[in-house]
């Protein structure tokens, strides 16, 4: 890749590790400003309280941000189980808290089948979609009644990679349009004793993978003149 304006101008694409509470915004408003060009798009956000890879376009490229929207992600992360949050993560506080010491593993593994394949998903209302030209997470906020039909989307894989209860630590692979806070949520209402996201990081799009990602720091290492190690 090359670093100059007039590349920037051109074309690039650029594979970010997004930080800890930072939006995918954040990310957009640093790049632009190191790379001083305004034409700088991602390819499907990540909350605030996610990490991973985030596909940042310059330039020209901007016009390729839907082809990469639509390639398959996958994820890591963890789900707490024995509590809800109204957001399904952690940007609100656990409520609704239930036993959990009766649940073993083979429920849990049990408790993935249902979601493997084709099937009805709600959002968050806690989610940027919009009705009626709002954001319904900003109708949430106020209070506001907001009805979000559900969406067809595909998990290819849902596997549990290791379990710490009340923490399960899991593995997606699914398609665009998958809000892994909402298979939180579903996932504890299968197992009976409610569930949040309490941690994700988003590892691959499509062919782009997690480890060929920059930091932040790399990036303007590399901006500045020198390749990221």
């Amino acid at each position: 890749m090359n670093n100059t304006k007039e590349a920037f101008e051109q074309g690039q694409v650029l594979l970010i590790n997004k930080p800890y509470r930072w939006t995918s915004f954040d990310v957009i408003g640093r790049t632009r400003k190191l790379i001083k060009i305004k034409k700088v798009g991602h390819a499907g956000t990540l909350d605030p309280l996610a990490t991973g890879l985030l596909i940042v376009c310059t330039g020209k490229f901007t016009k390729r941000i839907n082809e990469f929207m639509g390639q398959e992600k996958e994820y890591t992360g963890t789900f707490t189980v024995g509590a809800t949050t109204p957001t399904y993560d952690l940007e609100s506080e656990p409520v609704d808290f239930k036993p959990v010491d009766h649940i073993t593993a083979e429920a849990i593994e049990k408790a993935t089948l249902p979601f493997i394949g084709t099937i009805q998903q709600v959002p968050p209302a806690h989610s940027a979609i919009k009705q009626g030209g709002k954001r319904v997470y900003e109708m949430a906020r106020r209070g506001e009644e907001v009805i979000i039909q559900p969406r067809t989307v595909t998990i290819r894989e849902f596997e549990i990679t290791s379990i710490e209860m009340p923490v399960v630590h899991f593995r997606v692979v699914c398609s665009t349009g998958t809000y892994i806070r909402s298979l939180a949520f579903d996932f504890g209402t299968a197992l009976g004793c409610g569930a949040y996201l309490s941690s994700l990081c988003r590892t691959r799009i499509g062919d782009s993978l997690l480890e060929n990602a920059m930091t932040i720091e790399q990036l303007e290492t590399w901006v500045k003149g020198s390749q990221p190690e």
